[in-house]
């Protein structure tokens, strides 16, 4: 039975919902870490700022896309203190159909500590995301032309990417900070029904750390693997090439959490118009550059006018594929 949309299509984001509270230590944690007592590791930083923030790679994700024109319809699971920032999405237009309230669960909460590196040490309490195997992707509906599991609870990543396949949606799989949950058999599982692999330098070397798989080995299952490397830039890695992505520079580094979030819907944006990798690649660097640039995972702002102002001082050329 065929697909029929009947509203604008969409990109189902299966990821956290969360509170982040971001403390800032005005040090390196590399002069304050002894490499050689990491074993009897006992340490504390006084971070003298701290803020909170609404946060969780499916929310960053979906507002990412919103500011770009697009839908991203956000699948998680949060808790009784969710009211707030049910009100905060509900105002800028992003659906919350698909975001089961558990009552007797926090939503999940980040504690993220950055020095002045950029480094961070984050500790995570997954709370409602524990239940977040409770959605299906069936009941997104028909609108559905991408799907994207992003870290979220153990089995609910495990389900929904099994739910995209056999629902013949292509795949976006960004594992993100749940990768070290899974074995190579499961990973094996995730690569063989996805359509694209996103993730950071670590990540990848934790991934082929844990299967002994090279870059062909992946693209021997998927279209693309997409490598971020921070201020290096990305790897866009297909059957036919490697797309060289420059980093796109921030006019000042402020806050660099969310910004792998932002990079994937730039990404995401790309995948939805059909648009050439390396100007997927270019727009997905653009996002994240904008995203540093303010506090927090979703506190940028921009117009297309904007955008595409940047894209063209930023790459020399007009900005492809902006939708209203």
């Amino acid at each position: 039975m065929s697909r029929v949309p009947s509203r604008k299509p969409c990109a189902l984001i299966c990821g956290s919902v969360a509170y982040d509270t971001i403390l800032i230590f005005p040090d390196r944690f590399k002069a304050h870490i002894l490499p050689e007592k990491l074993h009897i590791l006992n340490v504390a930083f006084l971070v003298p700022e701290m803020r909170r923030e609404f946060g969780g790679c499916a929310a960053n994700i979906a507002y990412g896309l919103m500011l770009l024109g697009d839908r991203g319809v956000p699948m998680a699971t949060a808790g009784h203190d969710f009211g707030a920032y049910a009100a905060r999405l509900r105002g800028f237009g992003i659906e919350l159909d698909h975001i089961t309230e558990v009552k007797d669960a926090f939503t999940a909460q980040a504690y993220i500590t950055t020095d002045l590196d950029d480094n961070q040490i984050t500790a995570f309490h997954p709370g409602a995301m524990q239940f977040a195997h409770r959605n299906t992707v069936a009941a997104a509906g028909p609108d559905v032309v991408l799907g994207v599991v992003a870290p979220d609870g153990r089995q609910a990543m495990i389900e929904h990417a099994a739910q995209f396949a056999a629902a013949g949606i292509p795949l976006l799989f960004d594992p993100g900070q749940g990768l070290p949950m899974f074995g190579r058999e499961e990973l094996d599982t995730f690569i063989a029904q996805a359509r694209w692999v996103a993730v950071n330098d670590y990540e990848w070397g934790l991934m082929q750390q844990k299967t002994g798989w090279s870059v062909s080995d992946v693209l021997a299952r998927v279209e693309a693997l997409i490598i971020t490397r921070g201020s290096q830039g990305s790897q866009i890695h297909t059957r036919e090439r490697c797309y060289e992505i420059p980093c796109a520079a921030a006019q000042r580094v402020v806050d660099p959490t969310g910004c792998g979030d932002a990079y994937r819907a730039g990404l995401i944006h790309g995948l939805l118009h059909g648009l050439p990798w390396e100007s997927t690649g270019r727009i997905a660097s653009l996002m994240g550059a904008l995203k540093i640039e303010s506090r927090g995972p979703q506190n940028h702002h921009f117009t297309r006018a904007e955008f595409e102002r940047r894209y063209e001082q930023t790459f020399g050329q007009p900005a492809p594929g902006i939708q209203s």
